[in-house]
């Protein structure tokens, strides 16, 4: 089964960090990353989904980031 995540961040050196944390873990890279300006907190943020494969059967309340 392949499991999927959005990670988002503020576009900092923290978004990076997090997305270089997800693929040391065996995440991998899916689609382009995608910038969006907040209006609400005055900032860019950055957001990249990754997915993986996993043998874990899926559920709703199962904690992605912990796979």
């Amino acid at each position: 089964m392949k499991i999927y995540r959005f990670l988002t961040e503020d576009d900092t050196s923290d978004f990076c960090h997090k997305v270089s944390e997800a693929l040391s873990k065996g995440w991998e890279l899916y689609g382009d990353p995608q910038y969006a300006y907040d209006h609400a907190n005055g900032v860019m943020r950055a957001g990249q989904a990754v997915t993986k494969d996993s043998d874990t059967p899926y559920t709703r309340d199962m904690k992605l980031g912990a796979q």
